[in-house]
């Protein structure tokens, strides 16, 4: 559980990049070398004040990661829109192009 837990995939729409946090073994605000290694004075202490700072880190990731995948969603939805849009001007260009060559003939 602590392994999923301390493990973070975010993707970046453009470029498409893949960034994996991973913040060792043990709890992590545990203290130095632990979980969260050499994150500064509270963190190295361990301790209540150290799981909290470790707690709020996880879920400033947590949100970035939400938010970058909101954003993801977003573009998706673009691009499918402007896709839509190219397929009925194409669908109208063949129409137009059809009804000229039964002219032809």
């Amino acid at each position: 559980m602590a392994l999923t837990r301390n493990l973070i995939v975010c993707r970046i729409r453009t470029p498409l990049t893949l960034c994996v946090r991973s913040m060792g073994k043990g709890e992590p605000g545990s203290g130095s070398g632990e979980g969260g290694g050499a994150g500064g004075v509270i963190r190295d202490a361990g301790g209540a004040f150290g799981k909290r700072e470790a707690a709020q880190e996880e879920q400033y990731f947590r949100k970035l990661n939400e938010e970058q995948i909101k954003k993801m969603r977003e573009g998706l939805k673009d691009e499918i829109g402007f896709h839509e849009k190219q397929i009925k001007a194409h669908q109208e260009a063949i129409k137009r192009h059809k009804k000229r060559i039964d002219e032809l003939d």
